[in-house]
């Protein structure tokens, strides 16, 4: 059997690079939307590259290239960069306090790829999951007060290092088909808010809300519900 589709799942995932660069280079224009296309692109990448691989067996056809650190990689510059550049330049915050906020993004979700810990058995995220695309995304929609905004920051950052768990939406198999409703219902009111040039209307906001208030708190019940396991 011929590598070629191996090499192709490679270069999916390798594409995600030339979608943070397209991100950056709007938000170095300040055109917000284009930068979270961009990023939205790229997270959905993210979720088909991971299950072509193991379809076909990369890491066993091809042992000698590791996409694991490939997407680690591209998922630092997408995931974190970024959104810190975008939190830096997007008026959320006054200096200096834009730029000590974007270096804690920046510094944070570099400590937390190194983590092995990072997935629990059930699949789960231990600690904030480095997602500050998604964050820096609802600061946006929200136009929080500046504390507010500061107070947010801090605490992700201060959560990546517990271990408070975030579901995995696609991988944690208990409550997976309500997750997976609840995601792509935030997907969608995400796509709304972002063709609404990040001012949704209100209703859209307080859904918006909801969805994120179930992915806050949902890792959290599984976490306290899991099974004992015999000793």
């Amino acid at each position: 059997m011929k590598n070629s589709d191996v090499w192709a799942v490679h270069l999916l995932t390798a594409s995600g690079a030339a979608l943070a660069l397209a991100a950056a280079l709007s938000a170095a224009d300040d055109h917000w939307e284009a930068a979270f296309l961009w990023l939205g692109l790229a997270l959905i990448v993210d979720g088909i590259d991971g299950p072509f691989a193991r379809r076909f067996d990369v890491s066993e056809r091809v042992p000698w290239f590791d996409g694991g650190l490939l997407d680690f990689v591209i998922d630092y510059a997408t995931y974190v960069l970024v959104p810190a550049m975008i939190l830096v330049r997007s008026g959320l915050l006054t200096q200096p306090y834009a730029v000590i906020a974007g270096i804690v993004v920046a510094v944070v979700g570099a400590l937390y790829f190194a983590d092995t810990r990072m997935k629990t058995p059930e699949a789960a995220f231990r600690g904030f999951p480095a997602v500050w695309n998604v964050v820096v995304f609802q600061l946006m929609v929200y136009q929080w007060p500046e504390p507010v905004t500061l107070l947010i920051v801090a605490a992700f950052a201060v959560l990546t290092f517990t271990g408070v768990e975030f579901v995995h939406p696609v991988r944690v198999v208990r409550w997976r088909p309500l997750t997976l409703i609840m995601a792509g219902i935030w997907a969608v009111l995400g796509l709304v808010a972002l063709i609404d040039n990040l001012t949704p209307p209100t209703w859209i906001v307080v859904l918006y809300a909801i969805t994120n208030a179930y992915f806050a708190v949902i890792g959290i019940y599984l976490q306290l519900t899991r099974p004992k396991v015999a000793v």
